[in-house]
């Protein structure tokens, strides 16, 4: 023979009769296998040998006894007989004193077959293989996960689309970290033992994403079987290097259809819309309840729906319902709690939220700002709107690790970052623009002023001049903008467009 075969293989072995380990060592190989309608019709050679006899097993204690005997004497290291569960404790004893390996097995002729592909007919073995992967594709598979696990269950292993950081998705078993350690990703094809789980491996060519690699593993796996499913995982790559285009583009096209019902939403201010109403139900998105936006915007380059997929799938790890889409140069998400949750709740959300940031940090240069707790539709809009304002202070702001919580900052802060939007600047440039004559001498000294509280003597010392210049040209300030300086409101509206003009 031409190599050995454990036991483990054989009860790995998805065709094995259903085979069953009963007594004997675990870890009994054979060189040679013998089949027989019974005892007498075994063939006499060599040793470690392993009978399968297709007749029905003896129902008396002794004739078991002497079988087991009978068949150690003469070399065999193990025994497959249907009925052998059904043996009496004390073969069962007997079989473990003298290192025989008893199993049982329904089908006898069905496991002589699976010995013969595992030792002589390899070929044979990969090309059954082969065939069961065929059999997956003629199902309809609805999306990746769904054809990964048709290929595991046709298969009878474990099948795993992987990267260099992890498993991304699994079916039929769950892969091993120490198993995904070993593999190698530079190599085309791979094959790899860690322990009793040994795994073939081989790279997908996916024109969207680098880097992965479908891998078919299991427990026991001779290396017949593991050879065999390096066949199989090269012929089932095109197909699951399709399956991922395929569901990338349905991906795109869905985060688009999402990306577009936020922004009608967003632009409704709170205000009742059955249309929206009705397509955020489809959707599955509750504006009923209490929530907390959250926005993330890049501080660079950025791949809007790379970025929506790694949130996605920390989102999915927090204690309420969450939701995200692409907005913009980045993304705008919120959680959902049915019922008003109590403050320790929020904050533990809060906290999930900063350890997500915190991830997505380590591979996106973004910065992400947390709205406040609200309630219902108008709640919703309230809290997208200031994670908004939030996340465009957080992209000022290292020494808060990029990450700002609206209930942290002040008033002036918040009505800062409302004055950035693309609706105020315009607006304050045009207030302005009287200013800008002479150098813009009028608009500094509007600005020093209103920082120092419109303090006249504050302000000609911030600016080394005379407090008679300060006052003069505040005064040329009211008359060419028609504005009343003892008016609070507009004092606010002023210092706003300044800092929006000019930004300290």
């Amino acid at each position: 023979m031409s190599a050995r075969l454990p036991v483990s293989a054989l009860l790995s072995h998805t065709e094995n009769g259903g085979l069953q380990w009963i007594a004997g060592p675990r870890d009994a190989a054979w060189e040679e296998v013998a089949v027989g309608a019974s005892e007498a019709e075994l063939t006499e050679r060599g040793a470690e040998r392993l009978a399968i006899i297709t007749a029905s097993a003896p129902t008396s204690t002794w004739q078991q006894d002497a079988l087991l005997r009978r068949l150690r004497d003469r070399g065999f290291t193990g025994l497959a007989v249907s009925g052998a569960a059904d043996f009496d404790a004390g073969a069962f004893r007997l079989a473990d004193r003298i290192g025989l390996c008893l199993l049982d097995v329904p089908r006898p002729i069905q496991l002589a077959k699976a010995c013969w592909m595992l030792i002589e007919a390899r070929d044979a073995l990969t090309l059954s293989q082969v065939r069961k992967v065929a059999q997956s594709f003629e199902y309809a598979a609805d999306d990746l996960t769904d054809l990964l696990g048709h290929i595991a269950a046709n298969l009878g292993v474990g099948a795993a689309l992987i990267d260099s950081s992890g498993v991304l998705q699994e079916a039929g078993a769950h892969l091993d970290e120490r198993l995904h350690a070993a593999i190698g990703f530079d190599s085309w094809l791979d094959r790899v033992r860690v322990g009793e789980t040994a795994a073939a491996s081989v790279r997908v060519d996916s024109p969207g994403r680098s880097g992965l690699r479908l891998v078919l593993f299991g427990q026991g796996l001779g290396e017949a079987q593991v050879q065999s499913l390096s066949v199989a995982a090269e012929v089932a790559m095109p197909a699951v290097a399709a399956r991922i285009l395929i569901d990338e583009v349905a991906a795109v096209n869905d985060v688009a259809v999402s990306s577009g019902l936020l922004r009608d939403f967003v632009d409704l201010h709170g205000a009742a819309d059955a249309d929206v109403q009705r397509r955020m139900i489809e959707r599955g998105w509750r504006t009923s309840g209490h929530h907390l936006g959250f926005r993330v915007v890049a501080r660079g380059r950025l791949d809007s729906f790379s970025l929506l997929r790694s949130v996605s799938v920390g989102l999915s790890a927090i204690d309420a319902e969450a939701h995200a889409t692409t907005a913009g140069r980045g993304l705008s998400g919120w959680l959902t709690f049915p019922d008003a949750p109590d403050p320790d709740r929020v904050e533990r959300a809060v906290a999930a939220l900063r350890e997500l940031h915190l991830g997505v940090l380590r591979d996106f240069t973004v910065a992400t700002g947390v709205g406040s707790l609200q309630a219902g539709s108008e709640g919703l809009a309230t809290t997208l709107d200031e994670a908004g304002d939030a996340a465009r202070i957080a992209a000022a702001r290292s020494a808060t690790g990029w990450f700002v919580r609206v209930d942290s900052l002040g008033l002036e802060q918040l009505l800062l970052a409302w004055t950035g939007n693309d609706t105020f600047v315009p607006a304050a440039e045009s207030l302005l623009a009287p200013l800008r004559e002479g150098g813009g001498e009028l608009l500094t000294t509007l600005s020093a002023y209103l920082d120092h509280e419109s303090g006249i003597a504050a302000t000609a010392t911030a600016l080394g001049l005379h407090r008679n210049t300060i006052a003069v040209r505040i005064r040329r300030v009211q008359e060419l903008l028609g504005i009343d300086m003892n008016d609070p409101e507009a004092r606010l509206a002023l210092h706003l467009a300044c800092r929006a003009v000019q930004p300290r």
